[in-house]
């Protein structure tokens, strides 16, 4: 028979702080969501968007978006800020999902969500977000929870 052991006191780094993930998710998605709208605004206006260099410094938006909601995470439990880092960025790319397909949905005319000339969401860009969102997470939780250490002294 097995004894229950007792609770995860919140100071263990092997707890996930759900608060902390939720709150540098949205922060990370803040600037998902302004690179998508910016995205769409240019791609509307720029004849030769794809060919033009707008798509590089939007790019890098998106990155700071999943380092911050990692940051974010990272400072409010430096104790494990790594997974909650890496958490938070993932949840900014799963809460951004929502938001991307909307904006598809108004202003695109070829409707495949995940096939066709034009869809919302490949494959291959999931994925690739996943890593990239996942890694930077873990990076942006790293410097979250390094500021905090050095902040304090330690």
């Amino acid at each position: 028979m097995t004894v229950p052991s007792d609770p995860v006191p919140a100071d263990d780094p092997s707890v996930i702080q759900w608060n902390a993930v939720f709150r540098g998710a949205t922060a990370g998605l803040f600037f998902l969501v302004l690179a998508s709208v910016l995205d769409a605004i240019l791609d509307r206006n720029i004849d030769n968007y794809r060919d033009s260099g707008w798509i590089y410094p939007l790019f890098i938006l998106i990155l700071f978006g999943y380092t911050l909601g990692g940051f974010g995470a990272g400072r409010l439990v430096p104790q494990a800020a790594l997974s909650n880092g890496l958490l938070a960025g993932i949840g900014a790319f799963v809460l951004w999902i929502p938001v991307r397909i909307v904006i598809w949905l108004v202003r695109d005319e070829n409707r495949g969500l995940f096939t066709g000339h034009s869809p919302a969401l490949r494959p291959g860009q999931i994925f690739g977000h996943l890593v990239i969102a996942a890694a930077l997470g873990m990076f942006g939780g790293f410097l979250g929870a390094r500021s905090i250490n050095r902040a304090a002294g330690s």
